[in-house]
């Protein structure tokens, strides 16, 4: 039973409204205009829900709904607007200013039940994820996580940080590289230092080497300026070489060089600049494969790879889905000045069972979007409708030997498959296997014993 308020000075719609809803097993209150409303509302508790019409004596309801998001104790309360003429201003208005839903008069018992059902259900406690509470806040890049991958990602950065060795980061997109080589930057001893980051793939390949290393006047058609390059504006701090993979042959032979000798030759000049950077690349590609295809050298590959961190994709920490997202709705409440959102139970089961093949970016792109389009403050599965997709080519994946078996038969079946796959890709090393599932070394232990697990596959 849910506590409603109602807010309509026409009388017979008021008494209807009040019928239907006691009708439906709830208890109301009603007003005749938004200030005698906000007079009621000073007692606690608050309702669960507010009803509140668009035309009202006095304050009207958009100034209404504005006065209700002000106190911090109805921000999240759901509030329905009513009117009997929906225009597209006092639609977008409403939404704008955190409605839960507009609806036009009359409105049918039916309409009214289901309404009321989806708010209160999404109303309804759920567990919250811990968020990363214990990180100090701060506008930096962090390099969240607590699964057994994320938390050895840490550790390797945490030893890479106290060193100037070159660092390769390797991951698939969307994983956190141009993040850890921030968080590895603002850890090390060129802190104070600039931060340079280069997109090799976004720079033609006729451009790239003025980028990189800076021209003089004249160097080419259209240089009328000489120009830094980015080594040189990077000197004293590191310098970030994202998607080095896609770097076209010839220009990788002059990376090396510069590598080799700390020192660059602007484009069309005779100048020698000698140049201190820290170097840190970074790539989804495989380069020991494009080295074996002949599309990058070796011997770039070993320069640049004297250090290696290697981002797991968010299907291998599924520990950190949750807190992650979590955390990002926090992000986004705070960005906004706005209440913050949570995910229902349903929500939080649906997301740790997709793949997210575009990783933490597209966890914190499916959050902004779902905060964003959601009607309340708990965003319940059909807040990530959009995602179905995914779920459903998931589902269609499942073999149908596994499909035929009840459950917890098929559920076992998979994670022995997994488990042994795991074992045989490391050659029975258990701690990285555990790695490689995102999982500890002693839950994988328990997992092998209960499934009956002993030796690689």
């Amino acid at each position: 039973m849910a506590n409603i308020l109602i807010i309509d000075d026409d009388d017979a719609f008021r008494d209807v409204l009040v019928e239907t809803v006691q009708d439906l097993g709830h208890t109301t209150l009603a007003a005749r205009s938004g200030e005698d409303a906000l007079e009621r509302l000073r007692e606690p508790p608050p309702p669960d829900c507010i009803f509140l019409d668009f035309r009202l004596p006095g304050a009207d309801g958009l100034a209404v709904l504005e006065s209700l998001r002000g106190l911090t104790s109805l921000q999240s309360v759901p509030v329905v607007m009513l009117t009997a003429h929906a225009t597209s201003e006092n639609t977008i208005g409403a939404m704008r200013l955190g409605a839960f839903e507009h609806l036009t008069k009359p409105v049918g018992r039916e309409d009214i039940a289901a309404l009321l059902e989806r708010i209160l259900v999404t109303q309804a406690d759920a567990p919250v994820a811990h968020a990363f509470a214990d990180e100090a806040p701060s506008r930096e890049p962090h390099l969240l996580g607590v699964s057994e991958a994320m938390r050895d990602v840490q550790k390797r950065l945490g030893r890479a940080a106290g060193t100037n060795s070159t660092v390769l980061i390797t991951g698939e997109t969307g994983t956190g590289k141009e993040v850890t080589a921030r968080v590895l930057h603002r850890a090390s001893a060129r802190a104070a230092g600039p931060f340079v980051a280069v997109n090799c793939a976004a720079i033609p390949d006729e451009l790239l080497e003025s980028e990189l290393f800076g021209h003089g006047k004249g160097a080419f058609t259209g240089a009328h300026t000489g120009r830094r390059g980015r080594f040189e504006e990077a000197h004293g701090g590191t310098l970030f070489l994202d998607e080095v993979g896609d770097m076209p042959l010839a220009m990788q032979a002059k990376l090396l060089r510069v590598l080799q000798e700390r020192q660059v030759a602007p484009l069309g000049t005779n100048r020698v600049v000698k140049v201190d950077v820290r170097i840190v690349a970074a790539t989804h590609r495989d380069l020991r494969q494009m080295v074996s295809a002949g599309t990058f050298r070796q011997d770039l590959l070993y320069r640049l790879n004297v250090i290696p961190l290697h981002m797991p994709p968010l299907r291998e920490r599924v520990a950190d889905i949750l807190p992650l997202a979590e955390h990002f709705l926090s992000t986004i409440a705070s960005s906004r000045d706005a209440v913050r959102k949570h995910l229902s139970t349903d929500a939080q089961r649906l997301l740790v069972t997709l793949a997210w093949p575009g990783n933490v970016r597209e966890l914190a792109n499916a959050m902004e979007r779902a905060s964003a389009l959601a009607p309340g403050p708990l965003l319940s599965r059909d807040d990530f409708a959009f995602l179905f997709d995914t779920t459903v080519a998931a589902a269609d994946a499942i073999p149908p030997s596994l499909a035929e078996l009840p459950l917890n038969e098929a559920v076992a079946r998979l994670e022995r498959a997994l488990i042994a796959r795991a074992l045989a890709l490391t050659d029975g090393n258990r701690a990285e296997a555990a790695r490689r599932l995102g999982i500890s070394r002693q839950s994988l232990y328990t997992r092998m014993a209960n499934l009956g697990l002993s030796d690689p596959a």
